[in-house]
């Protein structure tokens, strides 16, 4: 971290490690805004870097525009000042004097006085030629609509009615859903302590135990958060629970569990199931699926292993129930995750679509005749979706695929999709598949 610890200096280095570095904004934002004592700096340095990373194909024309020369390797900080500047003066209400004056100052924070110039000047210059610069990137797609050229182009050719809306809902911020532990209490005690709290909420669509807060909030505001009361999880994926049907003992494998969110749904709505098995690779995963089930006091096997390989971790005994949450592009989830748009790349597909159909292929005979296998994704991207499941069918001769009829997304060939941003939700995609 930079010596001097404000805002605009910690979404300085949180950028550098996403954008420059290539790490994910969810690990690097981990603990960072710790070192910033006051919540409301907390909230800007997050602002900003979600602000920046939502409009980055279009901060970067802009730039592009703006700078006279590509700056040096070395000075990838400074190119990193230019998009926070820029991002305040477009999409803040910040004033622009203070937007322009706060990150000249970065360049004394990172020991580049000598740049102050240079910042100042760009940051002026792009105020002054403001609408001219804006009209000269409207002719590119990626520029205007603030996303890759290979993820517009995916998504013309998977949703040619709807791809315009889908960008566009992309580049919205969120809303906070949470979904209520109903072990514990129900949806409407739940609202009306909120309500008593100065929170105001209102029911999810299509959710048994979701809330729709007015206006995002600290978590430790939240009543009841830390005694597990109520989760931070998306409506479309609290909708898992309902589709996979649970009845007293049945013994259940969610088979990409971390970081917890759908098991623990899981055992809030089953608590009778015999078994629910939560599956993920990697410690520091499975670390945070037992924090997130240790919170809610929420019981578990858990099992760190790899569920392409079951031969190393299944005791042989099948389930009634599986739960396949597969590694996915993330592409409907990009307003939560807007690093999406930076960090995927086209050239990752192949390897992801191969990967959910390893893992299709290796638990499908773990599940006992008659269960059900829940496939599900965050992605809009047909290929991972109902290509995937009409592949995986087309390979197997003992699997039904069962209509899911709800008044929720849309009916494709092979499952349903939600697009992001209907109904409030991420974007998502099941199917169903019976076996036998």
């Amino acid at each position: 971290m930079t010596a001097t610890v404000t805002p605009r200096a910690l979404a300085l280095d949180i950028l550098l490690g996403v954008v420059v570095r290539g790490h994910k904004l969810s690990t690097v934002m981990e603990g960072a805004n710790r070192a910033l004592g006051d919540p409301r700096d907390a909230a800007l340095a997050q602002e900003l870097c979600f602000g920046v990373l939502r409009w980055l194909p279009r901060l970067e024309a802009l730039l592009a525009r703006l700078l006279k020369r590509p700056l040096k390797a070395r000075d990838r900080d400074l190119y990193i000042m230019l998009l926070l500047g820029l991002y305040q003066l477009l999409y803040t209400r910040i004033p622009p004097y203070a937007a322009v004056a706060e990150t000249v100052s970065l360049t004394r924070v990172r020991g580049k006085p000598w740049a102050r110039g240079l910042i100042n000047g760009v940051l002026r210059r792009f105020q002054r030629e403001r609408t001219t610069l804006l009209q000269a990137i409207e002719s590119s797609d990626s520029a205007s609509l603030a996303h890759p050229s290979w993820m517009i182009a995916a998504l013309r050719r998977c949703w040619p009615q709807q791809w315009r809306a889908i960008l566009t809902a992309n580049n919205e911020r969120p809303p906070m859903t949470l979904r209520v532990n109903r072990r514990v209490t129900d949806r409407q005690a739940y609202q009306e302590r909120l309500a008593r709290a100065g929170i105001q909420a209102r029911a999810a669509p299509h959710t048994n135990d979701g809330l729709i807060l007015d206006a995002p909030v600290d978590i430790n505001r939240l009543p009841g958060f830390a005694e597990g009361m109520a989760s931070v999880q998306d409506g479309a994926a609290q909708l898992a629970a309902t589709l996979l049907e649970l009845r007293p003992g049945q013994r259940v494998l969610d088979a990409c569990a971390a970081p917890g969110g759908k098991s623990a749904h899981i055992l809030e709505q089953a608590p009778e199931l015999a078994e629910l098995v939560a599956l993920d690779r990697g410690p520091e995963r499975v670390a945070r699926l037992e924090q997130t089930l240790d919170r809610l006091a929420l019981e578990a096997s858990v099992v760190c292993a790899d569920a392409t390989a079951p031969a190393r971790w299944w005791d042989g005994r099948p389930f009634d129930r599986i739960l396949l949450d597969a590694p996915c592009s993330g592409t409907g989830v990009i307003r939560r995750h807007p690093d999406i748009k930076l960090l995927r790349r086209e050239d990752q597909l192949p390897l992801l679509l191969a990967q959910q159909g390893r893992l299709m292929d290796a638990l499908w005979p773990l599940l006992a005749p008659g269960g059900t296998l829940l496939y599900a994704t965050c992605s809009v991207l047909c290929e991972e979706n109902e290509a995937q499941i009409e592949r995986f069918a087309s390979a197997h001769d003992d699997v039904t695929v069962l209509p899911i009829e709800a008044p929720w997304g849309q009916a494709r060939p092979s499952g349903r999709q939600v697009l992001a941003g209907e109904d409030g939700m991420d974007g998502f995609f099941y199917a169903l598949l019976r076996r036998g």
